[in-house]
């Protein structure tokens, strides 16, 4: 172990490498590396969204003419009732067994971070869907009732690399590399790249299918996950994982509690305050309840505005494909663009510029004569010279912002989704398209208040506790939202689903306004023994969450 000497610099190893950052061409920036990176793979999960449904149609067709009379009318041969029913049910369970792995996928991608690192893990979760979509591109050949249970069963390979997993990692190596201050914009961009990889995968792979083959979507997700394999080993930046870890002194649980660890972080905090008073602090709890009854209000949303728009005014796979793009570009665009901006315009509206920067009074003028200066007391036995001085705790001036975007954009969204039920005509639904993306800084945003009311050592323990959090929330709203529409579209009143959808909204709104930062100068009592407490955040912190 090296020991520290005069020669020793004072700038810590962390804050040099940042400032050796900095100091690089932006295009080369560790952050842009990572955004590149978040969009190639966004890029590659997308090219068989458009053309996996049309591949069920197709193999059902296949099976059911296997057991029917042959076709004799004109006319295309799969147009009927028994093949529509069938190839929903099949695409159902398609979807509910991807929701099913990428939910386990989120504690394997977790596991394999604090194992192998973010860098590796990541490679991992982009090689594993290239064997997927390999095994699918098999499946397309055979078939007919042994092709679909060969795609369905592809998605068990979800488990070890999928969208849930990598979308973790790329998030956590964010909240690493990234100083607090920047930290919730940084999570807005990338979320942005990831949409507009959406989007353009979503264009390309149905182009590629019509032009060239049903089956070659597939093959260039094959190879595009390779290069995305080769991309993440060669130029996303090393993280130690032992910086990821929690607590080394506390036990972690074996078996399978070991992957249900990191839901911990999201139970109530125990404070010691300024006055030595313990107490008990939900913030985090009540935050992760408000996540999870907005992605619940919110995650049908783009679901319900296609099947809504099939149903009421006729659109065709081609235009859900429209709808979907420019409804992701713009998502896209707002979160990179836009969403920084006003992030760093609201923080400053929430600055406390009065607050004094720490306990000295700023009138203390330094010694200047020797009589001033208090002799040093003797130095006992047993004291030695510390080895690093201890870090200061960083604070976000203007943080409290992030808490009060996430409430209104929650709210904005329910109001917009409430205003589809209006619509009359088609173009209606592509407006309503371009104005939802415009409230889709609540994810971003609730990373950013996550990350801040939790120690920078639990960090990646919170974001994959969060990201379940969301996915939970996501499988719910399928099947409570699914149930709700076709119910009210067996009635002929389908419109009433979007009214739904906002009261979830707004009851997420109202949870999330039980949300708070920690109390001024607490300090979070650890589990084990040996740990000291951690200060979370000073007077102005609270100041500002409470300015809302």
């Amino acid at each position: 172990m090296a020991v520290d000497d005069e020669t020793t610099p004072l700038l810590g190893e962390r804050e040099a490498e940042v400032a050796k950052n900095k100091s690089k061409p932006s295009l080369f920036s560790a952050s842009t590396l990572i955004l590149f990176a978040g969009f190639i793979i966004s890029l590659s999960f997308s090219y068989t969204q458009t053309p996996m449904i049309y591949t069920f149609h197709v193999m059902v067709c296949e099976e059911f003419y296997k057991h029917a009379p042959p076709y004799e009318g004109t006319g295309d041969r799969c147009a009927r009732n028994e093949i529509d029913g069938a190839a929903a049910t099949q695409v159902a369970i398609m979807g509910s067994a991807t929701i099913l792995c990428g939910i386990t996928n989120l504690f394997v991608a977790g596991w394999e971070m604090r194992h192998y690192g973010p860098k590796k893990a990541l490679a991992i979760q982009t090689f594993f869907p290239a064997i997927r979509v390999a095994i699918q591109t098999t499946s397309l050949f055979i078939g007919a009732r042994a092709g679909i249970i060969i795609m369905q069963l592809s998605q068990l390979t979800g488990v070890w690399g999928g969208p849930a997993g990598y979308i973790l990692i790329l998030n956590t190596i964010v909240a690493e590399i990234t100083d607090p201050a920047g930290r919730t914009a940084m999570f807005g961009r990338l979320q942005g790249v990831l949409m507009l990889g959406v989007s353009l995968g979503l264009i390309v792979g149905g182009i590629v299918a019509e032009k060239f083959g049903i089956e070659k979507p597939f093959e260039l997700a094959s190879i595009s996950f390779l290069v995305c394999t080769a991309y993440v080993l060669s130029f996303v930046p090393y993280i130690d994982p032992k910086s990821l870890s929690s607590d080394e002194s506390r036990p972690k649980p074996k078996g399978p509690l070991g992957f249900l660890s990191p839901l911990k972080v999201l139970g109530p905090q125990k404070l010691i305050l300024a006055s030595g008073q313990i107490v008990k602090h939900y913030g985090i709890l009540f935050l992760a309840l408000g996540v999870f009854t907005g992605v619940l209000a919110t995650g049908y949303a783009p679901t319900l505005i296609q099947m809504y728009s099939m149903t009421v005014f006729g659109f065709t796979s081609t235009n859900n494909s429209l709808l979907m793009s420019l409804n992701c570009l713009v998502r896209g665009l707002f979160l990179m663009f836009a969403f920084p901006r006003i992030i760093a315009r609201g923080r400053l509206a929430f600055k406390n510029d009065d607050a004094p920067p720490s306990n000295t009074p700023p009138e203390s003028p330094l010694p200047t004569e020797p009589h001033d200066i208090d002799p040093l007391p003797p130095a006992g036995p047993d004291q030695e010279e510390p080895v690093k001085p201890p870090k200061p705790v960083a604070v976000v001036q203007g943080a409290g912002f992030d808490l009060f975007f996430l409430r209104w954009s929650l709210l904005i969204d329910g109001i917009i989704t409430a205003s589809s039920a209006f619509a009359n005509q088609g173009w209606h639904l592509y407006l309503v398209g371009s104005l939802l993306p415009l409230a889709s800084g609540s994810a971003p945003a609730a990373k950013g208040v996550l990350t801040e009311m939790v120690p920078p050592k639990n960090k990646a323990d919170a974001l994959q506790a969060m990201t379940l959090v969301e996915y939970s929330a996501t499988l719910t709203t399928m099947g409570l939202f699914g149930f709700i529409f076709s119910s009210f579209a067996e009635i002929g009143q389908s419109y009433m689903t979007f009214y739904c959808n906002a009261a979830v909204a707004i009851v997420g709104v109202l949870v999330l306004l039980f949300s708070r930062f920690p109390p001024p100068n607490s300090d979070i009592m650890t589990d084990s023994p040996d740990a000291e407490t951690e200060t979370l955040v000073s007077d102005t912190t609270l100041e500002e969450s409470n300015e809302d």
